[in-house]
């Protein structure tokens, strides 16, 4: 961080001794200040080398690259050359390098590469930039492409009997800190502008129910809405509404297989542009109460057609994954083509700790009589979770000992529960 020049308002005027300062004379000018600021923006990847042994023989030249990373607003990326980068070297060395992987000119940053010492005993061979002040300052990287790193990093021949090698892997870490400046001036002006508020005009536009032109009637009751606003949220109303085959007078219609607190929440959010508060929409507090209104709504998006409100809550729907729904959250994304939300709901059934309590649920009942193809795919992830350790990309799950809620059976065929 460093200073910039301090400005002076206007010319100073030196008044004469034998003049004395009057109500008149020049006042001396306000002192103002700017300041030139430089800091790194940081973020490191780890990159993982398995069968080190396999890449020896790739050639000079040739090279390991990592997945990109993101690190102050540009994408990098680890090169690993087994072989060495350079001819003259005759494959004695392996090369490690950072490049800028996206587009880029004159990017300034800080690098840092370590080989983890994978014996426990922490001897990592690291070049740093961060911690010595360097005489020409960061580095720059002129375009895309441009690297910065080792030759030389490490003699083959010692890399391979070292503690850098471990079951035939090499782990490599690079830190990076782009250099972002900025000058700063004074705040001599500042007007505050509030967020957005355009959703909650439109919300008191439903709530109000001011103008409204289209009534629906669902599973009893009666809700009023704007034939503008929902084609403009969703392209099936749009059809419905404002389409070649629309009936010219249709004003009130009938929606069938959906219930009354799934429509309400349905149009809060095509209104609100978030959904409604779960507890008060379904009068209970209960976990398993909005996990169901979530199943539901997911139905309600996929029907039609809006695919944010679908992802809120195939997101809802994984935060809230449990032993008591989870078999009725795997059949709805195998039925509304959810793939993130089938495979964590997969994953989750597949734990040794969590299979046996959710086939005793009604929902495994519903699952199987749904989508018996599933049971096949299950097999498979029980068969993986033997071989290796899944970790639950969920949280908040809910214990096994929590009141559970399934299907019930009606005239002899399984349904969900009503809300």
């Amino acid at each position: 961080m460093g200073s910039g020049t301090v400005c002076w308002g206007g010319p100073s005027v030196r008044q004469s001794d034998s003049i004395a300062p009057t109500s008149s004379s020049p006042s001396i000018p306000n002192e103002t200040l700017s300041t030139f600021k430089s800091q790194t923006v940081n973020g490191s990847h780890q990159f993982k080398i398995s069968g080190y042994s396999m890449s020896k023989g790739l050639g000079i030249g040739k090279y390991i690259a990592s997945e990109t990373f993101e690190v102050g607003g540009h994408s990098w990326a680890i090169y690993f050359y087994p072989d060495g980068k350079n001819p003259e070297d005759n494959a004695v060395y392996v090369s490690l390098f950072v490049a800028l992987a996206s587009e880029g000119f004159g990017v300034r940053a800080l690098f840092e590469l370590t080989l983890i010492d994978q014996s426990g005993k922490e001897r990592h061979k690291v070049h740093s930039h961060f911690e010595r002040a360097l005489e020409g300052g960061p580095y720059t990287l002129k375009y895309r492409g441009s690297m910065w790193g080792y030759k030389r990093f490490f003699r083959r021949t010692a890399l391979d009997t070292s503690d850098y090698v471990k079951d035939d892997s090499l782990l490599v870490r690079c830190c990076v800190g782009v250099v972002v400046s900025r000058t700063e001036g004074p705040e001599l002006y500042s007007i505050a502008v509030p967020k957005p508020d355009m959703g909650q005009h439109f919300g008191q536009l439903l709530e109000k129910g001011e103008s409204a032109d289209v009534r629906f009637e669902v599973d009893g009751e009666i809700f009023s809405a704007h034939k503008l606003v929902l084609a403009t949220r969703s392209p099936v109303f749009r059809a419905q509404l404002f389409g070649p085959l629309k009936d010219q007078s249709i004003d009130f219609i009938k929606v069938e297989d959906m219930e009354a607190p799934v429509f309400k929440a349905l149009l809060h959010y095509m209104y609100w542009d978030s959904l409604p508060d779960m507890e008060e929409l379904t009068g209970t507090s209960a976990k398993w109460a909005s996990t169901l209104m979530g199943q539901h709504l997911l139905e309600a998006a996929d029907r039609y057609a809006m695919e944010r409100l679908k992802l809120v809550c195939e997101s809802s729907l994984c935060d809230d994954v449990a032993v008591n729904t989870v078999a009725t959250t795997l059949a709805l994304a195998e039925q509304h083509n959810c793939r993130r939300l089938k495979a964590i709901c997969l994953k989750f059934i597949a734990l040794p700790e969590n299979l046996r309590a959710v086939m005793q649920t009604e929902g495994f009942e519903y699952l199987k009589l749904s989508c018996p193809a599933l049971l096949t795919e299950l097999l498979v992830h029980v068969a993986m979770v033997k071989e290796h350790t899944l970790s639950t990309h969920c949280t908040g799950l809910i214990p096994a000992e929590e009141q559970v809620v399934g299907t019930t059976a009606v005239g002899g065929r399984r349904v969900k529960p009503r809300i």
